[in-house]
């Protein structure tokens, strides 16, 4: 396989995500400090406070944390979609057997960490966790490895990219199917119906954003309601806007390149401040020693790496795949490193998994640590020796 050329818009990508990843560390480093400090208390109450934007006789009085993780991370997941469905149409995704390695690398990079956490939490109420190791923070790995400059080719960078992407489609899918509680069928059918007819609109060749955007706004309220997490509106909000392969400029490349900058430098750091904001009690070391923490921590650090080479090599071994021309095993052990850094995605799992808050904190904690492990390793790792 040929090494892909970087398009105008993977740098453009590229660049936002990498500035915030390091704006992501910077806001967690913050969100930690003021929690633990005498304006502890207060940081924490000011997260959890209401904030009501109740209009036209819709009910929309919720805690900012909520607005933040439920109505901010929407637009994340837009954004996310809309990389989903660039990659599907022009980019590493595109051709089958050039996609078939980094999608047979997510699967195990997230086949694995779930199947550890499982067995460490099998039969406990910690067992419904098993989601969390499961993610890829696309913002903070590009983050890392922009710290490593030239070291790394360019094409160790697309891989990891859709790695990310495919691991953030499968936590979508298990967010949706797993972590879906009691079920409105009114708004749920009045969600699909206004997707259905956003798809129309696609076929009809219907280019202007705001009548995709202005029911998509609809559609995330009626999700809301139904009790399936809103933020999928997002992702099904990205497939109803056109995309056309040899058309520049089109509504998804507007709209994507729009997004980049508000969700790497506002939605992204604001979601850390709202959900790092740990207290830690003395002792709290050793709430990394429970069966939830430690299916967090092993299913990151351990299982991630492990998924992602072993189902790497398979594919490579069977002739269904090959790696990119200057990218070698090296390159895959040390991304599958980076893969351990959860994250944003990890930390909105944790929230949805569990409703004691004891549990959120000791899942969160577990993702904070193993992020930062993760993160040396793979650094450490890929620095140490030239790319070759």
């Amino acid at each position: 396989m040929s090494t892909p050329s970087l398009t105008r818009i993977f740098k453009e990508f590229f660049a936002s995500e990498r500035t915030g990843g390091l704006l992501l560390m910077i806001s967690t480093a913050i969100s930690l400090v003021i929690a633990n400090s005498g304006a502890g208390d207060d940081y924490i109450h000011f997260w959890h406070a209401h904030l009501d934007l109740s209009f036209a006789g819709l009910s929309l009085d919720y805690p900012a944390e909520v607005w933040i993780n439920d109505g901010l991370m929407a637009v994340f997941f837009l954004l996310v979609g809309l990389e989903i469905e660039r990659e599907l149409y022009i980019g590493e995704l595109a051709e089958p057997r050039q996609a078939l390695l980094p999608i047979l690398a997510a699967a195990g990079g997230m086949l694995v960490p779930a199947a550890i956490h499982y067995l460490f939490n099998h039969g406990l109420v910690t067992q419904a966790g098993f989601g969390i190791p499961m993610a890829t923070d696309i913002a903070f790995t590009l983050g890392v490895l922009a710290l490593l400059g030239d070291r790394i080719p360019a094409s160790v960078k697309i891989f990891l990219t859709a790695l990310a992407i495919i691991d953030d489609l499968g936590a979508i899918l298990v967010i949706a199917a797993v972590y879906t509680r009691s079920i409105s069928v009114l708004y749920l059918a009045i969600s699909l119906g206004i997707f259905g007819l956003l798809l129309i609109l696609n076929r009809l060749n219907v280019k202007r954003l705001v009548f995709y955007l202005l029911p998509g706004i609809v559609m995330w309220y009626c999700m809301l309601r139904s009790g399936i997490h809103p933020t999928i509106s997002g992702v099904l909000l990205a497939f109803a806007i056109p995309f056309r392969r040899a058309v520049i400029g089109h509504p998804s490349e507007r709209l994507q390149h729009g997004l980049h900058k508000p969700v790497a430098f506002f939605i992204l750091p604001l979601f850390a401040l709202a959900n790092t904001g740990i207290r830690l009690s003395p002792g709290w070391a050793r709430s990394l020693l429970s069966e939830n923490s430690l299916g967090v921590l092993t299913g990151l650090v351990l299982g991630k790496p492990i998924g992602v080479v072993l189902f790497s090599l398979l594919a490579i071994r069977m002739g269904w795949s090959s790696l990119p021309a200057d990218m070698n095993r090296r390159h895959v052990l040390g991304l599958g490193l980076l893969a351990g850094i959860g994250f944003t995605m990890s930390i909105f799992i944790s929230n949805l998994a569990f409703d004691n808050p004891v549990f959120v904190l000791e899942g969160k904690m577990a993702i904070l640590v193993a992020s930062v492990f993760a993160s040396l390793l793979g650094y450490f790792f890929l620095r140490k020796r030239p790319a070759s």
